[in-house]
């Protein structure tokens, strides 16, 4: 259905004051709970199986957001949501920030990350519904790079920013959950005072009303789950969602620790404030300059073409951990560039699966479709990391990442066993 018109006003209240402020909150909680959660857990002596296993089942909520979405549709609008789960995860944040000193901190900061998955995977739903109401079709294409660009901003401003900032308090002061607690001060005031915000300047569009809760939106849920399961090679289309990323994430859960261990330990000892420079700036730069890059030759050529140089681009640059693990560098600068070409393969192979979750989702359900291609992304890296830990425990950091780039065949199978449309993704030629 055509998004309807926001109420109107004499000057209708620009974009630019609320599309790149959503999409940054909307990313924040997600780096928080997946990346700042196991750096953080890395300085404070949790071991590496204990990190994977538990961080990784903070993927869940986004593995099962499709289940709830429709109550989402059904109760209280789309802006209510937003503006409430931004208090919510606000207060979560809080709560870390609170408990991290406590003895058993480890085991309550969870429940509060879980909270937090939880809040962060609605509000996706929301934010997501919201964008498509509140903007017309055309402002949807316009804004598109907008909300991407502000979500990898986020993830900057997570993974390197907060990262680098917490290096510097604990260098300070020599007090790590001190660092870290002043870390989730500063999130808990941002979300806060993101949801005051966003409780004045989002607009009220008329089609953001809170649908029937009867019994045929019932019916109609499971319809969609019921056609999705019915497409043609679903097997196929199911092991390829889980299979691609299965090497890549076992290395995400276990690259972070593996540039704070000590050399002692097989790592390569860098700082916290390092890591936030190395992995979480300079790697997400590339990161996202190789998913721009990924887009453009596949509008180009096409998905077809350019399948097998992706998916082989985002495996073979894990040989560069190889090389870390095996050779310990010292120069920041060699270990930056590793990192950052590792990155750059994996945004750039990244785009295939999402212009694959894409072509998958196209038909009367596309939207619902795409929710339940997310929950089995999310669950493609939920459980190859909840065992990684373990796996890096018994092999140590040099055969663990000789075993993640083995970890590569399951999804040379899968990308073989899957049918792509030969122009899919082709941008169409005007003469």
């Amino acid at each position: 259905m055509r998004p309807t018109n926001v109420q109107s006003e004499a000057v209708p209240r620009s974009l630019w004051w609320w599309v790149p402020s959503l999409y940054f909150g909307q990313g924040i909680p997600y780096v928080v709970v997946m990346t700042l959660s196991v750096i953080m857990y890395k300085k404070m002596g949790i071991s590496n199986t204990d990190i994977a296993l538990y961080t990784s089942w903070l993927y869940l909520p986004w593995v099962i957001k499709p289940l709830w979405s429709p109550f989402v549709e059904m109760f209280r609008t789309k802006r209510f949501w937003i503006v409430s789960l931004q208090l919510l995860i606000g207060a979560s944040l809080a709560g870390v920030a609170l408990t991290i000193p406590l003895p058993q901190f480890f085991q309550i900061t969870l429940a509060v990350f879980w909270l937090m998955a939880f809040s962060s995977a609605t509000h996706d739903i929301a934010a997501d519904g919201f964008y498509m109401l509140a903007l017309k079709e055309h402002e949807q294409a316009a804004f598109v790079g907008v909300r991407s660009t502000f979500y990898r901003i986020s993830m900057i401003a997570g993974q390197g920013g907060l990262v680098f900032v917490a290096g510097r308090v604990e260098q300070a002061t020599g007090n790590v959950p001190f660092a870290w607690s002043i870390v989730f001060i500063i999130l808990a005031a941002m979300f806060v005072s993101l949801s005051i915000y966003h409780k004045f300047v989002l607009p009220k569009p008329d089609s953001d009303a809170a649908g029937p809760a009867a019994t045929a939106p019932v019916r109609e849920f499971f319809a969609v789950f019921a056609t999705f399961l019915r497409k043609k090679e679903i097997l196929a289309i199911l092991a390829f969602l889980l299979l691609y990323r299965f090497g890549e994430a076992q290395l995400l859960k276990l690259a972070a620790p593996f540039l704070l261990d000590s050399a002692e330990k097989g790592g390569l000892a860098l700082s916290t404030q390092q890591v936030g420079v190395v992995y979480g700036t300079i790697g997400i730069l590339c990161l996202t300059v190789g998913g721009l890059l990924g887009g453009y030759v596949i509008s180009l050529h096409g998905l077809k073409r350019w399948l097998w140089p992706m998916v082989l681009s985002v495996n073979v640059p894990h040989l560069v951990y190889v090389y870390l693990s095996h050779a310990l560098p010292t120069n920041i600068w060699q270990i930056g560039a590793a990192v950052a070409l590792e990155q750059l393969g994996y945004g750039f192979g990244f785009a295939a699966y999402l212009l694959y979750m894409i072509m998958v989702s196209d038909g009367p359900h596309k939207t619902a479709h795409y929710a339940i291609c997310t929950g089995f992304m999310a669950l493609g890296m939920m459980l190859p990391g909840m065992v990684s830990g373990w796996v890096q425990t018994q092999l140590g950091y040099a055969n663990f990442f000789i075993w993640v780039c083995f970890a590569a065949v399951p999804a040379f199978i899968a990308t073989a066993a899957i049918r792509v449309d030969k122009d899919f993704g082709k941008k169409v030629q005007r003469s």
